[in-house]
Formats: structure tokens, sequence, C-alpha cells
């Protein structure tokens, strides 16, 4: 069991908000209940005191705490707001902010004050990135937090456990940051909280119509052919073979739903010779690998679907967008695009046989472009260099140690 799950770090999403404080937009943090956005919030808050800031400069507000106190209308949650602050720079910080209708009326006045940095969260992409993206045209920026990334999640347990043991607890239970602290005999009951939470709050209230229980089992056949490339059709017909017959469009409309609220990514299929995106051949990925084993039991099968959902919402974290790709006919498991360019991505369990070496490697060679090419495995033994394609473990990736 971790030390605490409200004391583990997150330093990638504390430097995004250490580098936009004080700048002149509306910081946005958007991600599924329950992965952090909040001690994000209090942790931001911590530091603004350590640096010197007044107490009563900090205006927290939680939506979703206030419960029925809580503001009904964007007048009444810009009034609230407003009738707490002092005669200087207030830094405003209002958790799932989308609970209240309108809210982006509230949100945009409250930017357009001299004496407010603003910062919302919210648990609904759609809610957030369509309303503000409309109304609210580059006067913000978004930070999409995960659950815990691998380093993350080590960073919360004991230096003596081994990096395995902890890499195959990460595999079964995910990152969500209170599973950390849970025994392992308690995490079931905690994400099926999480995730009917998520279905009622972010789906239910917003589709009335949709068939609940036929997104859940929507869910659970994503969770069990992660990796697998997919169009509506093949994903309907899968359905239909365990018992749930719902058409390709309602497929489509299903998986909208469940992308708006983070339980899945969609990774957009390119052809990395063309440079151009691809209509068909995409694919999805878990938002936390907790819901597999919520979903499907404690399945220790499929490890080479698990390590791909990782190294999926690893380059998430790293990079602006990530893809699967297609040279040809070999697949590229990923096309990340980041500040550093693009980079290509092979993921294996292991290459120790030379056949499994040389398929994996013969995607990255049918690239002709000078782009980075790394493989991830699990082995120790044969990492390095193949003709300027990296070689590299996965847990030394994943923690980012030096050379990896």
């Amino acid at each position: 069991m971790a030390k605490s799950a409200y004391l583990i770090e997150r330093p990638q999403a504390m430097e995004w908000l250490r580098r936009w404080r004080n700048r002149d937009v509306i910081k946005v943090v958007t991600g599924i209940r329950r992965c952090g956005k909040s001690t994000v919030l209090a942790l931001a808050q911590q530091e603004l005191l350590r640096d010197g800031t007044p107490k009563d400069a900090i205006i927290s507000l939680d939506i979703e705490k206030m419960a029925f106190d809580a503001p009904k209308t964007a007048k009444e949650l810009y009034d609230l707001v407003v009738s707490q602050l002092k005669a200087q720079t207030n830094y405003v910080f209002i958790d799932e902010v989308q609970r209240v209708p309108e809210f982006e009326k509230a949100v945009d006045a409250l930017f357009a004050r001299d004496d407010v940095d603003l910062y919302i969260t919210g648990s609904n992409s759609d809610l957030l990135s369509s309303e503000l993206a409309t109304l609210l045209t580059g006067r913000y920026v978004e930070l999409t937090m995960l659950p815990l990334s691998f380093a993350e999640y080590r960073s919360a347990f004991p230096r003596e456990l081994s990096d395995e043991d902890l890499l195959n607890r990460y595999l079964v239970f995910g990152g969500m940051p209170y599973t950390a602290a849970l025994p392992e005999s308690d995490v079931s009951d905690y994400l099926d909280g999480v995730l009917s939470t998520i279905l009622v709050k972010d789906v239910s209230l917003r589709h009335p119509r949709f068939n609940m229980m036929a997104i859940r089992s929507l869910a659970a056949f994503l969770a069990d052919n992660i990796g697998n490339r997919y169009s509506l059709k093949t994903i309907a017909n899968g359905l239909s073979r365990n018992g749930t017959k719902i058409s390709p469009t309602t497929v489509g409309e299903y998986l909208d739903a469940l992308s708006e609220s983070y339980i899945v990514f969609e990774a957009k299929p390119y052809d990395a010779k063309g440079k151009t995106l691809l209509t068909q051949g995409g694919k999805y990925y878990l938002g936390d690998l907790g819901f597999r084993h919520l979903l499907l039991g404690r399945d220790q099968s499929d490890l080479g679907r698990r390590v791909e959902n990782v190294v999926y919402l690893e380059l998430l974290r790293r990079n602006r967008n990530v893809f699967v790709g297609r040279s040809g006919e070999a697949e590229i498991d990923f096309v990340a695009e980041g500040d550093q360019g693009t980079c290509y991505y092979q993921v294996a369990l292991s290459v120790l046989d030379e056949n499994t070496l040389a398929r994996e490697l013969a995607s990255l060679q049918s690239l002709s472009d000078n782009y980075p090419k790394t493989l991830l495995t699990l082995d120790r033994i044969g990492t390095g260099d193949f003709n300027g394609i990296r070689h590299v473990n996965l847990i030394d990736w994943l923690l980012g140690r030096e050379g990896a």
C-alpha cells in the first residue's frame, strides 16, 4: 500500500501551472473524475502560499462539494467570486465548473477583470472544450490530466519495493491516485464507484436516452480488445455476439460519450509515409487500466495489450498528438508529435527471439525519414542501438531514467 494518495506529487501538472501563472489566459484543467485535478489545484494553492501570496488572495470553490449551496446560475457563480475579491491580484480556483449551467459566461466575465488570475477544472471534455473554444477562442490554455504516470505511481511507494512488482500492480489496477493507498482487495469496489459516477454524472445526465447497460457493455468490449483496429460495424458485430444488439450508428454515439468523459481515448490512424490521417484503422485505449480490471475481473492475460495501453497514455502525457501508424503494409504502434518533433514507437513484451526482433525492427525500418525510432520492451538484455533504432527497457523509459 502507498504512503498516501494525497501526498503523490504531480510534477508535470505543477510545472504547467507554474508556467502559466499570472499570464493573461484562463487556465483550464480537464480529465477523468478522480484523476487528481482537485489535488493539483490544492498543491498549486499551497505553492502560492509558500511564495508569499496572502491567504485571502486565494479563492477556492469546489462546485461539486458545495452540493445544495452551489451557485445555480452563471450570475450566482460570478457574484459569489466577486464578493470574496480583495484589492490585489486574486487567484481564483473553481473545481468542477461545468456543473453550473452556462458557466462559460461567468468564466468570461471573471477573465475580463484585471484583478483575477483564473483556474478552472472539469470532468467532461465536451462541456469544457467545445463551449470554451466557441466563447473564449485564444483566451485559454488547457491541460488534460490523466491518472498517475508510472513514475508518479512509483514515487508513492517505499523504495524497497521493486519496480517490476509495482509495474505489475500498475498494469492490473491502473493509476487512479486513491487506488495506490488501498489494499488490493478494495480497489474493485472503489473503481466501480468511480465508473458508476462517471456514467451517471458525465454520460447519463447529458444523454438521458442512452442505454447505460449497453454503454457499460461497450466499455467492457473495448477493455477486452485494447489495441485492436476497429470500425463501427465490427464493434457492433462483436457486441451482438456478446448479447448486446445496437446499430453501428449507436456505437458511434456511445463511443463519443465514453470519449467525452475520458473513459476511453481514440488513437486515430496515420499514414507515416504519406504524412496524412487515414479514415479507417484507428484504435481505442482505456483512460485507466483499472477499468479493465473492474470490467473483466483480475485477468492476467493479454499482458501485451495492457503494456501497449500504458505506453499510449504515457505518450499522451509527453506529446500533443499520438496516432497509430501504418507504413505500407507494416504497422507502426505509435506516431507521436510533440515539441521535439515526430517520433515513432514500437512496443513488444520481448524481442529475445531473433524472429520477433526482426519483425519489430522491420516496421520501423520501413520508414525512410530520419525521425527518432524507439523499440520498447521488458527486456534487460540486448537493449541498445540497431542502426539508429533505440531498443529501450520499458521501465527505464517510463521512469525517465538517464539514457532512456
